[in-house]
């Protein structure tokens, strides 16, 4: 008797194993899709502020992140850094944000740096966030 059986498929006649790596490689293909797509909406953020050195102990950023992208944002961090002159980090600080930002929103935050004597100037860059789907405001 002969094998009249036909096989389609990237994996002719392959059992659980190939089953396997066909779901692996479309969890590493999601992965990656998602990875790329959440560095491209990283460069769509603006984010400005002011510098308030009134605490001896501590200079605060006060400042506003906008979303320029066209998806909402979730649960948004900023960090902030302190600066020498020769543009070495000698300070930095983590802040939440908001837990949404929609698309063409904005949100206000308050981060703060430790004084370090040296720092002559400071940065803040959104550092986290999810992308979201569809509006997430009420």
């Amino acid at each position: 008797m002969s094998d009249t059986r036909h096989t389609f498929g990237l994996f002719p006649r392959a059992g659980w194993q190939a089953r396997g790596v066909r779901w692996v490689l479309v969890v590493a293909a999601s992965a990656i899709a998602l990875l790329v797509a959440t560095a491209a909406h990283a460069q769509n953020f603006r984010v400005t502020f002011d510098v308030d050195r009134g605490n001896p102990s501590q200079v605060r950023l006060n400042g506003v992140v906008v979303n320029d992208g066209r998806s909402d944002v979730l649960d948004v961090y900023v960090t902030a850094e302190a600066l020498d002159s020769a543009g070495k980090v000698v300070g930095r600080g983590i802040t939440f944000v908001s837990p949404s930002i929609p698309a063409g929103g904005r949100a206000t935050f308050a981060a703060s740096v430790p004084a370090v004597p040296g720092a002559v100037r400071y940065r803040v860059n959104v550092s986290s966030f999810r992308v979201g789907f569809g509006s997430q405001s009420g």
